[in-house]
């Protein structure tokens, strides 16, 4: 059965709302060949913007195939290169001897094989038959580009959670190699989509280090107006038969910061919990029992942390972006102007908070922040 307010998976279609003009620029940006990196938190529409995108590209008549790998659980060169490449071949092949005569081909001067047994056992379609070296990394990095030419189909590669590329032995190598092939492309029929959920880890990667500099187009998604949220919530709870006060949901749109996620699961949890009018008392319960759910998460957030990073939360939540005076150090007990930037650092690693162009902080979670304010710190309503 159909969930009228989806929160545990994209949306497209008639469930997708609000990024209309985002699905437009993302498509024009693939339809010419960009590469395209997107950070933003979990849970905010990431892949729903992509999916929806190529959706509306297919019924404008572009032909292209699409190949998706997550790199969530990526620990090793060798399983970035073994996923890519099986992510690339099976974009294109379905049958063990379609597998075997794409690697035999493309691959042959490497120490990736198809291998019958593995792939009977465990359904792999790449396996490494020996340490893999510089050669082998470009090969594969190279494959999409081989195969999109010689099938003469255009290739979309989702790479999700790419940050965790920086969880390998050595993911800065992968880079400069993946650098160099997106340099020495001409004409290319491959676009990737560079996705992940870690901002300060994607920015570390696309901002700081600055790789694939003026290769990949950075594309922020937008915030969906509170106006689009509520009315899509109230068309919600109209086709069970239930009415609610838009008021309400405007208030709820502030505290979840138009996460639409959030906002589905809190309109979920409410539809669950009435019958006919939706009052007040029936969304503060509501959100209590969504809090509960997540408390979990958060408090193991908080136990990660020590006395001096808790203290700089606390004055951010208490309206403060400037930490080394001497007032805020001790009044938040900071200790000094250097462990500040320590503080900092840490808690970005964490991905607790993130910092903007104008060096002002801000929660990656805002139910986190509510949490944190009034459940863990009991500050008072502001």
């Amino acid at each position: 059965m159909d969930s009228t307010f989806i929160y545990d998976r994209y949306v497209t279609g008639k469930d997708f709302i609000g990024r209309k003009q985002d699905c437009v620029i993302l498509g024009n940006l693939l339809s010419q060949g960009e590469n395209v990196a997107l950070w933003e938190p979990p849970k905010t529409g990431k892949m729903s913007l992509i999916q929806q995108t190529l959706f509306n590209m297919r019924m404008g008549g572009q032909r292209f195939v699409v190949g998706e790998m997550t790199l969530l659980n990526i620990r090793s060169i060798e399983e970035f290169v073994e996923r890519f490449g099986s992510t690339v071949i099976r974009t294109f092949a379905t049958t063990p001897h379609e597998y075997r005569d794409i690697s035999s081909r493309l691959l042959s001067d490497t120490h990736l094989v198809f291998d019958q047994a593995r792939h009977s056992d465990y359904d792999e379609v790449l396996s490494a038959s020996w340490e893999l070296d510089e050669g082998d990394i470009k090969a594969v990095l190279t494959l999409p580009f081989r195969l999109a030419q010689e099938k003469g189909q255009r290739i979309y590669l989702i790479l999700d959670e790419f940050q965790n590329i920086m969880r390998t032995e050595d993911g800065e190598k992968v880079l400069k190699i993946f650098e160099q092939v997106l340099r020495e492309q001409e004409n290319p029929q491959c676009s990737f989509i560079f996705s992940g959920s870690m901002i300060n880890a994607m920015k570390e990667i696309f901002a700081v280090k600055r790789f694939f500099h003026r290769q990949v187009e950075h594309f922020p998604l937008r915030t969906v107006d509170g106006k689009v949220i509520v009315e899509h919530i109230v068309r919600g709870f109209l086709s069970g038969g239930k009415v609610v006060d838009r008021e309400l949901l405007d208030g709820a749109c502030v505290l979840f910061r138009n996460n639409l996620c959030y906002m589905n699961h809190f309109a979920a949890i409410c539809d669950y919990m009435s019958k006919g009018y939706i009052t007040e008392p029936v969304l503060v319960d509501s959100l209590s029992k969504l809090i509960s759910i997540h408390e979990p998460r958060f408090k193991a957030t908080v136990n990660d942390m020590t006395t001096f990073q808790l203290g700089l939360l606390s004055a951010i939540l208490d309206g403060y972006t400037r930490f080394s005076s001497a007032e805020v150090i001790n009044k938040y007990g900071l200790n000094s102007s250097a462990n500040v930037r320590r503080i900092k650092d840490a808690l970005m690693k964490k991905e607790v908070i993130s910092f903007d162009e104008k060096d002002e902080p801000h929660f990656e979670d805002p139910l986190f922040e509510y949490w944190a304010e009034r459940y863990f710190f009991e500050k008072k309503k502001k």
